[in-house]
């Protein structure tokens, strides 16, 4: 285990089973892959518990499928969805994984993770956003398991079963890469995998720019590199003044990120006051109606507020798209606990977050492998008709990308997608990585 003097290490353990399952297709003809040999491969379609698209799926020579498929459209119980056990039909419930509620107190700091997978494969580490849970992942972590990856999700600071702390200042980046290099010495690992989504992107970034040598590659979903995570006069410049004239959006669909400035207690008040109903409003998943038109974040100072001139979040109709009841109650009751404070805490760090960029090693610029997977139907985060994308591509020496037809929450909304593209790309840019059978 990699330790550091006087650090303390407490693990605790509980277990959570979770069923799903993989689709198998065989496919004759495959075009090969970039950088992986030439050879007979199979379609592999990771999908929801009902259905199976093709365009779903994803590209696997066979030396890479450690697991063995089978005859096409052999239905093999794998792991998938959050799905409890008795929801399963019968017939699909002869294979489970088991994820683990662990938690790690390093110093004064506790974090707690989940995680599934051989503990000696390959690790990859799911890094969650505002305002999020572990659970977020709970599409990818038994999937990369399955496969054979030791795969880890943890709470970050001020939520979940994590530490939360009192002062805005605590919510730094710096602090926040601090509790991740900590947990991967924790683990026993001199690298990772890493993988972040909406302030878990920063966060990832953050990791691979200031400790490269802690990386084996990463992903992000929707927020690019080098923007954020260098503050928000970062991607004022990039913002699409065709749609957001600067007079009239000086900050454009970055709007919602001054009022936290300006109006703090009113924007964490507002959030707490139904846990439930904020949390059942944010997880939606992305219209295609909207392509093309200002995000309403825009608007935020204008109208006074995330709900205008309401006091807490309006009763919508749940987005079971996006999670289920037992998802939404899971988050309601987190935030519930601990309340808005450090989840909102993360946007008062600005000013540190590009202090702490400037610092980054070899200029910022990154030479390891790197997926970007754009949300389409993002409009805050809006990479596909703006410039917010551009900097990554001038930082990145290694860059792949893929656009998912998803909104804001697409590892929950598209969990196919996502672990197709998360797939293919360790299997095409990180062979070496792959656990062996």
């Amino acid at each position: 285990m990699r330790m550091t003097m006087g650090m303390s290490v407490e693990r605790r353990h509980r277990c959570i089973v979770v069923v799903a399952r993989l689709v198998v297709l065989a496919v004759p003809d495959v075009p090969a892959v970039p950088d992986v040999p030439a050879v007979p491969a199979v379609l592999v379609g990771i999908a929801h518990p009902s259905t199976v698209d093709a365009a779903d799926a994803l590209w696997c020579p066979p030396e890479l499928n450690r697991k063995g498929l089978r005859h096409p459209g052999d239905i093999v119980q794998r792991v998938f969805t959050w799905t409890r056990a008795e929801e399963a039909s019968p017939d699909m419930s002869a294979f489970s994984t088991t994820v683990t509620s662990n938690t790690v107190t390093v110093g004064t700091h506790t974090t707690h993770y989940l995680a599934a997978g051989p503990e000696s494969g390959p690790l990859i580490i799911f890094v969650h956003g505002w305002p999020e849970l572990s659970i977020s992942w709970r599409h990818q972590l038994p999937v990369l398991a399955g496969l054979g990856f030791r795969a880890i999700a943890p709470d970050m600071r001020g939520y979940g079963n994590s530490t939360a702390y009192a002062n805005l200042d605590d919510y730094a980046q710096e602090l926040v890469v601090a509790d991740m290099v900590a947990l991967l010495d924790s683990l026993g690992r001199d690298r990772a995998i890493w993988v972040g989504h909406d302030w878990g992107s920063p966060t990832v970034w953050n990791i691979a720019s200031h400790h490269p040598d802690r990386c084996l590659g990463v992903a992000s979903l929707c927020v690019p590199y080098f923007t954020l995570e260098r503050g928000l006069e970062a991607v004022v410049p990039l913002i699409n003044r065709d749609r957001y004239p600067a007079d009239e959006f000086p900050y454009g669909q970055w709007d919602y990120m001054m009022f936290y400035v300006e109006n703090f207690e009113k924007a964490t008040a507002t959030f707490g006051a139904n846990p439930y109903n904020t949390a059942k409003l944010l997880f939606r998943k992305g219209n295609p109606d909207g392509f093309g038109q200002r995000a309403g974040t825009a608007m935020t100072r204008k109208i006074g507020g995330w709900f205008g001139p309401l006091a807490e979040a309006p009763d919508v109709p749940l987005d079971t798209d996006v999670v289920t009841e037992s998802d939404l109650r899971t988050y309601a009751e987190s935030l519930g606990r601990n309340g808005f404070f450090g989840p909102d805490a993360y946007y008062r760090n600005h000013e540190a977050n590009a202090a702490y960029a400037a610092l980054a090693v070899n200029g910022g610029r990154l030479d390891l492998p790197v997926l970007f997977l754009h949300a389409q139907y993002d409009y805050v985060c809006d990479t596909v008709t703006s410039r917010f994308a551009e900097p990554m591509r001038e930082q990145c020496s290694r860059l792949d990308e893929a656009v998912v037809p998803a909104g804001h929450w697409m590892a929950q909304e598209r969990p196919a997608e996502v672990n197709a593209a998360l797939t293919r790309w360790i299997a095409t840019r990180l062979p070496d990585v792959w656990p062996s059978a």
